[in-house]
């Protein structure tokens, strides 16, 4: 579909339908996963609550080696499978789908049943010789049973996305999954078993999440055939094995990045340090979950217009989502770097007042990932899975590095520091390759002016609060609000609005029904 110019304006352009069909595909993930990351914390918080520091560092270890398993189980077809029938579906190769859907299920099958059955043989190696934590042993040996039923989750839901369809994602992966944990929890917590019942529950959520997804796919297609182990032998199915185990290799090295710090802290610091780290992190990560939730429609959407040679708007796009994410998280990350004492105290406890420097710090490193946008899938969806590969090892092997200096002599804020660095470092080297592949960039003037403009507010109110004020906690959600408020005044002050912003506001409008013919007369105005 050719992109349309509004008149007397050479980069104003009216909005394309492949950006409706990722924000509104984006718009359902999102809510998926603000659900997940909720219930999520609670399942955090209940733990941190109830049991103690070290007891929570045992758990995020856990879950780390679990995580690590899934994703070398599932081979980069988390992927690899989207991309690949997305990219079919764009050049109508119909026949080659099964394939790709049967060699995605056998291939991380068989991978993920291997690697559960390593980690259950070698978890008292890895509690005793690596974290140096034997109450870790037995949680492994109840997760290496889990590694098949979250390793295919992720696969079924990854080839759900490439047919365009993200239900399965979000009512199974986000949904589901989160909400099962903090139930069973509970009921570890009422009937006042052992800390080890933790890990069951977890584990249980992962088998019911698992089994009730399989019975929605079965239904949802026209015959088993389609599972057949021998279509795993054709082209398609091969094709796909080469495009996705260089993403197996990217897949790894992010694992890396995200987990080194924990990992190296329990290494080289204490189960505590893991536990201090792990209440700041997923905080820090709720900047970043828009962009998640962004990705899971973004990367088959743009693969599809790719396959179609559409550079000029996928470059339109990539700018654009850019834009919305950073409108939606930026007045959350301030909330986080100004007031991380309170937000730890409210939730965790003051005893996790002490990681505040790096919630802070970590806090800085999402929002950057945020402002250089979906860089990463964009890549992907054109294909340059070796370069994702060679970047990720290269911001590995910083990490590595920066965590064995900074961790000994900083502790987490060190690990936060390393983590930041190799977020930042991935990304420019992302943005640069994608720049010039087509000259598409994240930054827009209309990203740039308001947030510069809102900064300076925000930076006055917050001078003026900390020397006249006595900060409360109850406080806290009025200056997010007033930080929101702050920046959309912003962009309607520097005349930041883009075509494609009431574009949308008239899709809303047509899907709820809900008139806002005033509001778009009065946005227009600020164009």
């Amino acid at each position: 579909m050719a992109i349309d110019k509004k008149s007397g304006s050479g980069d104003t352009y009216v909005i394309n339908k492949s950006l409706q069909k990722v924000a509104k595909g984006a718009g359902i993930v999102f809510i998926g996963l603000l659900v997940s990351l909720f219930f999520g914390l609670i399942g955090r918080l209940l733990i941190a609550r109830y049991w103690t520091q070290s007891d929570y560092g045992v758990f995020s270890l856990a879950i780390a080696v679990l995580s690590m398993c899934m994703v070398i189980s599932t081979l980069g077809l988390r992927q690899g499978a989207s991309r690949s029938i997305a990219y079919s579906v764009g050049k109508a190769k119909y026949k080659g789908l099964p394939g790709i859907i049967s060699a995605s299920i056998w291939f991380s099958i068989i991978a993920s049943i291997l690697l559960g059955s390593i980690l259950f043989l070698l978890s008292e190696s890895i509690a005793e010789y690596i974290f140096h934590e034997p109450a870790l042993i037995v949680p492994l040996r109840i997760f290496s049973v889990a590694v098949p039923f979250l390793t295919l989750i992720n696969v079924v839901a990854a080839i759900f996305r490439g047919f365009g369809q993200i239900k399965p994602t979000v009512y199974f992966q986000s949904v589901l999954m989160s909400i099962l944990f903090p139930i069973f929890l509970i009921g570890v917590i009422v009937f006042n078993l052992s800390f080890i019942n933790v890990f069951y529950a977890y584990a249980i959520s992962l088998v019911v999440t698992c089994i009730l997804l399989i019975i929605y796919a079965i239904k949802q297609i026209p015959s088993l055939a389609i599972f057949s182990p021998k279509l795993i032998t054709n082209s398609a199915a091969k094709e796909l094995l080469f495009f996705s185990l260089p993403l197996l290799g990217t897949a790894m090295l992010v694992m890396i990045i995200s987990w080194t710090d924990t990992l190296m802290l329990g290494s080289l610091k204490s189960s505590v340090d893991v536990g201090l780290y792990n209440a700041v992190l997923p905080l820090a990560q709720f900047i970043s979950f828009p962009l998640g939730a962004l990705l899971v429609v973004y990367m088959p959407a743009i693969s599809g217009l790719y396959a179609r040679g559409m550079t000029d708007e996928i470059k339109r796009n990539f700018s654009i989502l850019t834009k919305w994410i950073c409108l939606v998280t930026l007045p959350l990350f301030i909330v986080l770097f100004l007031f991380p004492e309170a937000i730890l105290s409210l939730l965790f406890g003051p005893t996790y007042v002490f990681s505040a420097d790096a919630l802070r710090i970590l806090s800085l490193g999402f929002i950057i990932n945020n402002f250089l946008g979906p860089n990463g899938a964009t890549l992907i969806a054109m294909g340059k899975s070796r370069f994702i590969m060679f970047a990720s090892l290269a911001t590995a092997i910083l990490n590595i590095g920066l965590n064995i200096i900074l961790i000994p002599p900083f502790g987490i804020e060190g690990a936060a520091i390393a983590s930041v660095v190799s977020i930042v470092s991935i990304n420019l080297m992302k943005c640069w390759k994608l720049y010039s592949l087509n000259g598409a960039q994240p930054l827009s003037k209309n990203l740039i002016k308001p947030t510069l403009v809102s900064l300076g507010l925000i930076t006055i109110i917050h001078f003026i609060s900390q020397n006249f004020l006595t900060i409360r906690i109850w406080m806290i959600p009025l200056f997010f609000i007033l930080y929101y408020a702050i920046y959309i005044l912003a962009i309607l002050l520097t005349k930041s609005l883009d075509q494609e912003d009431l574009k949308m506001l008239t899709e809303i409008e047509r899907k709820t029904g809900i008139k806002s013919t005033l509001i778009k007369r009065f946005l227009a105005k600020f164009l």
